[in-house]
């Protein structure tokens, strides 16, 4: 299995240019919220006594289970993040299926429209198309962007440097932070 180091080197790989990396703190964020909104529809319940659960529940166990294995700390950032989208789905879906699917819809689809753009800035295409499991990454590369901004993970993020290059706005390179 890939580190975590591995994971974010490839990921970041294909997003250098900081305005792009800014349209997927942005895009990513309002995706996750989508599939958490759609995917809570539909729910089984009394699955041994469990209660509900929907697909929403089985993604978000999944996923988080799957950043736990790459990293104790990020997994459980993540883990509360995800737990926070679900929670916000559920409570969608419980609405009428105009609101449900209107927001869940709406949120994907501009989601994903601020995605492209920022790779028409990065000149090249998403990571996604390379190797699916940078869909699951994707959420995960922005947590760490933004520790990164507040100084967190410098361990994770020297190494990720090492292995891709600084970022960089256009054609200039930003220099890292000491």
């Amino acid at each position: 299995m890939k580190t975590l180091t591995d994971q974010l080197a490839q990921y970041a790989d294909y997003h250098r240019d900081r305005r792009n990396i800014a349209t997927h703190l942005v895009g990513i964020p309002m995706i996750v919220l989508a599939v958490a909104i759609l995917a809570s529809r539909p729910v089984w319940t009394h699955l041994d006594q469990v209660g509900a659960v929907s697909p929403a529940t089985l993604l978000v166990g999944a996923t988080v289970a799957y950043y736990l294995r790459l990293h104790l700390g990020y997994g459980l950032v993540m883990g509360a993040l995800l737990a926070g989208a679900h929670v916000v789905g559920q409570a969608v879906a419980a609405q009428a299926t105009g609101i449900w699917l209107g927001l869940g819809l709406a949120l994907f689809g501009v989601g994903w429209v601020i995605q492209f753009i920022g790779h028409a800035f990065e000149g090249r295409k998403p990571a996604f198309v390379d190797d699916l499991v940078g869909l699951v990454i994707g959420p995960l590369f922005v947590v760490a962007e933004v520790g990164f901004a507040l100084h967190l993970g410098r361990g994770v993020k020297a190494a990720v440097e090492a292995r891709v290059g600084p970022t960089r706005v256009g054609r200039r390179t930003m220099q890292t932070c000491p």
